[in-house]
């Protein structure tokens, strides 16, 4: 080990001739003096704890959202529907409850809609307060967005 440690010393003094910085690291835990760079300490140098072990139980219970299947809507039944009635969207790759985001509809602007995500091809959807006219239907999913053909409010 001594060679070894004497091998890097002399390669760090070589580079400091050749005019490259090269980073300083210390052999021994504690002997980095203030404001040096001691490698491997992570962010316990800096009054952060450091993360210990994982739960496993909580690791199983996590999701596994699959960002690679984008969703689409393939019909809103029915196609036409006044404030607080409830319509069905169907399409597919919606996902889990714990990777949806929710649904929006373009007429609204952000205004919170209520829905219940049935299954992974359907969602149920209560039609928001708005004014009648065409709008659109937007599904968030952990994969992405899709948007409903034209959706027509109707008056209350």
């Amino acid at each position: 080990m001594g060679s070894q440690v004497f091998r890097m010393v002399t390669l760090i003094a070589s580079l400091g001739l050749a005019g490259v910085q090269a980073p300083v690291i210390w052999a021994a835990e504690g002997a980095a003096p203030e404001g040096g760079i001691e490698e491997g300490t992570g962010f316990s140098m800096f009054g952060t704890e450091s993360i210990k072990g994982f739960d496993a139980n909580k690791i199983e219970k996590d999701p596994v959202c699959d960002r690679s299947k984008r969703p689409k809507v393939h019909r809103v039944e029915p196609d036409e529907a006044a404030p607080g009635q409830k319509v069905v969207i169907k399409g597919e790759n919606f996902g889990a409850k714990e990777c949806f985001h929710g649904v929006a509809f373009s007429a609204t602007g952000g205004a919170p809609v209520q829905y219940t995500l049935v299954s992974d091809t359907t969602i149920e959807v209560v039609v928001p307060e708005a004014r009648a006219g065409m709008s659109f239907i937007d599904v968030v999913a952990g994969g992405g967005n899709a948007r409903s053909k034209g959706f027509l409010i109707k008056s209350k």
